[in-house]
């Protein structure tokens, strides 16, 4: 059972921000950036082209809608979407907020509060309502 599905399960905490029947999207704890989200099915899929179109094209359409309330959240240029895949096997995109190339290398982590964590999750919620 990888880690994103006990997270999926309640067995492990996360900074939830929404999900629906299908997916789940919840705060990086090891941040590119303030506001890094990863969107992830609930079905535990290693690949994410292992999934069906169906599935597919329902994490793309969810992480969109994430990532337009994200944007309207955090103060940045735009939204990087990565699909690495290496470090979880459990299918997931990250959304990162950007404002400059080096926040999409996984070099250089941002360390936050629970607080801040809280905060942003409440003001990407916030946006998700508009």
């Amino acid at each position: 059972m990888s880690i994103f599905s006990k997270i999926i399960s309640g067995e492990l905490p996360a900074y939830k921000i929404t999900e629906d029947e299908h997916y789940l999207a919840f705060l990086d704890i090891n941040p590119n950036a303030k506001g890094h989200t990863l969107c992830i099915p609930k079905k535990e899929v290693d690949k994410i082209f292992d999934l069906d179109s169906d599935e597919y094209i329902g994490l793309m359409k969810f992480s969109r809608r994430v990532a337009k309330a994200l944007e309207k959240a955090v103060p940045c240029k735009r939204v990087g979407m990565a699909v690495i895949g290496l470090e979880v096997p459990h299918a997931h995109v990250h959304l990162i907020p950007l404002n400059h190339m080096d926040e999409m290398r996984f070099e250089q982590k941002v360390k936050l509060q629970p607080e801040e964590f809280e905060k942003i999750v409440h003001d990407i919620r916030e946006k998700l309502l508009l």
